[in-house]
C-alpha cells in the first residue's frame, strides 16, 4: 500500500514562488516507482482537480491553468515527488494533495497543505 505526506505550503503573495514536497517513507521503494503520482489541489468550496502527475519515468502532464508555472518533479529513490509552483495567483488557493494518478483509484488521501496566495 502506498501513502503520501504532503509539506511545503504557506502564505506567498502574488507573483511568489513555493515548492511543495510529497514523500512516501512507509512504501517500498519496488512498489513506489510503479505509481503514477500526482498533485490535487482543492480550493475553498470547490472539487478537488488533479493539476500534474508524473510517471515513474518522469513524464508529466498539466493541468492548463499551471502550465508554464508549474513544474513536477519526482525522486524515486527517495520516494519524493516535489511540484515547483512559481508565478503564484489567487486562483492558485487552494489546500494541495498528493496521490496515485493516471487512472488509478486514489488512495487514503493524507491531510494535505495549505497553500494561500494573498497581498
Amino acid at each position: 500500500q502506498i501513502q503520501f505526506v504532503e509539506s511545503g505550503g504557506g502564505l506567498v503573495q502574488p507573483g511568489g514562488s513555493l515548492r511543495l514536497s510529497c514523500k512516501s517513507p512507509r512504501t517500498i521503494t519496488s512498489v513506489y516507482w510503479q505509481y503514477v503520482v500526482g498533485w490535487y489541489r482543492q480550493p475553498p468550496g470547490k472539487e478537488r482537480e488533479l493539476v500534474a502527475s508524473i510517471t515513474k519515468d518522469g513524464t508529466t502532464n498539466y493541468a492548463d491553468s499551471v502550465k508554464g508555472r508549474f513544474t513536477i518533479f519526482r525522486d524515486n529513490s527517495r520516494k519524493t515527488v516535489t511540484l515547483q509552483m512559481n508565478s503564484l495567483k489567487s486562483d492558485d488557493t487552494a489546500a494541495y494533495y498528493c496521490n496515485v494518478a493516471g487512472g488509478r483509484p486514489p488512495v487514503e488521501w493524507g491531510q494535505g497543505t495549505q497553500v494561500t496566495v494573498s497581498s
